[in-house]
């Protein structure tokens, strides 16, 4: 068989069912909506409004939310029928194994392990400098080698793009919330999944409550520009430029219903919860983030949010509302547990995924005897999430992830076509049929490659070298050991 005979050759679809069916379907709609609003609205929607703002859009910023929206709109259609046909873990991974093959289907997966790895970092960053922010209001404030990322500047001379806080050594607070939930999750995912339900209700109050409480503190003068003029060497960068500069900074946050595909193979009647749960989860996400937004950049002038971690918090502690923004920063640390939840299930289950199919070592793919967990995995993922977020601070792991996420996202677009071709013969009807195809899968894939263009150069950078990397492990160790050849081989 040829080179490109093996990167092409196809998984059964029943195959991966069969394997899966140890893995307990105990996910409802409910849960996946909890999921998927868990996920989406994390770090991001406390952070990013007001760091976007002052780095590229200004108020513009509701119309790189906006945009992020539609773009990930189009593939969140893909991704609905996606999963309620082949509802399996390891979403994209596995869907493209089936629909163009194993190659490919490494690729898609080794783009999306890079997504979790780093959001599971990045996550646990924006947790710890929300806490740390907590702990000044009481006069408490942590050693700073205690505080964030390591300072590798001071080590090893690197630029400081990449390098921690001056004195880091480990954020000790991401360290352990990321611990903490590992170990909830190994547990159970129902009673992690009725702990996520609760604490997306409660961070939604949270939010609700800022937007209501901020509306009483706007200052029209703060929107206007509402698009500043395009200054490529400014503190801002504006107009559609830094509008779309925009977009690609913060689809990060869009990863959330791709968390939701990767337990798919847990969901009760997935036909139906899945593109709920997906649908449903983004239109509630988009709402929250715009209304956020909005208020956010009227609060203060754009320009005070240069560099602030916490601008949520700190708008509301400067227009004379400190209890308030106490009770949202506390929401909002409790709250992004939430999103460390959703990002480490769908991370575990990917691994789990590659482990299934041999293309990491099988270890990987073993559930437990008790209750069919990916508890393996998980583990896997915790220890590497936790080493990656020690050595990179918050500011640099937001476009990767957007690189990881926006690869798959591509991906899965373009295997729509292959998809439809199959459905209703050798694989399932779907229980949701994606509007306006074929045109909608095309203009998915598109947009995707847009914002990926529109990322900065380290971000392509990177992404470029893990690639290549995975080009690497596939051939040196999971073609060898690929469950698929070694069957067909045989």
């Amino acid at each position: 068989m040829g080179l490109l005979s093996k990167f092409m050759e196809r998984e059964d679809a029943s195959t991966y069912i069969s394997k899966d069916s140890e893995m307990p379907r105990v996910l409802h709609t409910k849960d996946f909506l909890a999921l998927g609003v868990g996920t989406i609205v994390s770090t991001a929607i406390f952070t990013l409004p007001g760091v976007v703002a002052a780095k590229y859009a200004g108020p513009g910023v509701v119309f790189s939310f906006l945009l992020a929206a539609v773009v990930a709109g189009f593939v969140a259609l893909a991704y609905a029928e996606m999963a309620s046909t082949l509802p399996v873990a390891g979403s994209a991974y596995s869907w493209i194994n089936v629909l163009f093959g194993e190659g490919f289907g490494w690729i898609a997966g080794w783009a999306l392990l890079a997504e979790y790895i780093i959001a599971v970092a990045f996550v646990g960053s924006g947790l710890s400098a929300n806490f740390r922010g907590l702990l000044t209001q009481v006069n408490v404030e942590l050693p700073a080698s205690l505080s964030g990322a390591l300072d590798t500047h001071t080590l090893f001379g690197w630029s400081q793009a990449v390098s921690g806080p001056k004195g880091g050594v480990i954020d000790i607070v991401a360290f352990i919330a990321i611990g903490l939930v590992a170990l909830l999750l190994s547990r159970g995912v129902h009673e992690a999944s009725r702990i996520e339900v609760i604490l997306v209700v409660v961070k939604v109050f949270a939010i609700l409550l800022f937007i209501f409480v901020g509306l009483t503190a706007i200052h029209p003068e703060n929107y206007s520009p509402f698009v500043p003029a395009y200054n490529p060497n400014g503190a801002t960068m504006g107009g559609f430029q830094g509008i779309w500069a925009g977009v690609s900074g913060i689809f990060l946050a869009y990863i959330g219903f791709d968390s939701i595909a990767s337990n798919s193979a847990e969901a009760v009647n997935p036909q139906k919860t899945m593109p709920r749960g997906i649908l449903g989860s983004l239109l509630i996400a988009v709402t929250l983030f715009i209304g956020v937004s909005i208020v956010l950049v009227g609060m203060f002038k754009y320009t005070q949010y240069v560099d602030n971690a916490e601008p949520v918090g700190w708008a509301l502690r400067q227009s004379g509302h400190p209890i308030v923004a106490a009770v949202t920063s506390i929401i909002a640390v409790v709250g992004m547990v939430t999103a460390l939840i959703g990002m480490m299930m769908a991370g575990s289950r990917l691994l789990y995924s590659f482990g299934r199919d041999g293309m990491l070592p099988k270890w990987l793919g073993k559930v437990t005897s008790d209750k069919g967990l990916p508890n393996r995995g998980l583990l896997v993922l915790t220890i590497i999430a936790i080493i990656v977020g020690s050595f990179f601070p918050f500011s640099f792991l937001s476009e990767l992830i957007s690189a990881g996420t926006l690869i798959a996202f591509i991906f899965v677009s373009l295997a729509m076509y292959a998809l439809h071709k199959r459905e209703g013969k050798d694989l399932p009807e779907a229980g949701f049929k994606m509007p306006g195809y074929p045109v909608t899968p095309a203009i998915g894939a598109l947009l995707s490659g847009w914002v990926f263009w529109g990322l900065s150069s380290e971000a392509k950078i990177y992404a470029l070298v893990w690639f290549i990397v995975g080009i690497i492990v596939y051939f040196v160790y999971g073609a060898k050991h690929s469950v698929l050849r070694n069957k067909t081989s045989d």
